[in-house]
């Protein structure tokens, strides 16, 4: 379902969900190392996301990035800025429903999911998070619904028909 999509020609930008502090009991004590759950997209359809574990903030959100460069799938959307169709998204035990909506409704979604969307360039959507609300899993969630995203055009040629057969 995913293509490889070269990241260095893409202008990337970033947005940091989460990051968490991990603490390790050892012999000598506590060692305290960071994950940082990072969206990189290109406000054109490019979309990512990546997970990025070190002993420092900075270095755990660069992993982050190139992570999720290496990891971009690309999101079809319509004239309006939004998805061809209503779309359920499904990672571990959260769900995330996707809607399309109408030019001027805006990006109506939770934080994870946001990120997402608005990094894919998507200006026009609803949705709903179903099921647990763990942030790696509801971002995850919605990478994976937007990817799952057909154009009539795709699906017409997929089933080898027309889009005005498709359409009606």
């Amino acid at each position: 379902m995913r293509n490889k999509i070269d990241a260095s020609t893409l202008d990337l930008k970033d947005k940091v969900v989460t990051i968490k502090r991990v603490t390790k009991v050892v012999k000598g004590g506590r060692t305290f190392r960071f994950a940082a759950l990072v969206v990189v997209g290109d406000e054109n359809g490019h979309v990512g996301v990546g997970l990025g574990k070190a002993m420092e903030i900075p270095d755990a959100i660069r992993k982050g990035k190139e992570d999720a460069a290496k990891h971009l799938v690309y999101v079809e959307r319509n004239e309006n800025d939004s998805i061809y169709h209503e779309i359920y998204g499904k990672f571990g035990s959260s769900s995330v429903l996707l809607k399309p909506a109408p030019e001027g409704t805006g990006v109506i979604a939770g934080g994870p999911a946001r990120a997402v969307i608005e990094l894919a360039g998507i200006k026009n959507i609803r949705t709903k998070s179903l099921g647990s609300r763990n942030k790696k899993n509801v971002v995850n969630a919605t990478l994976e619904g937007l990817a799952s995203a057909m154009s009539p055009e795709k699906a017409a040629r997929l089933r080898g028909k027309t889009v005005e057969e498709i359409m009606g």
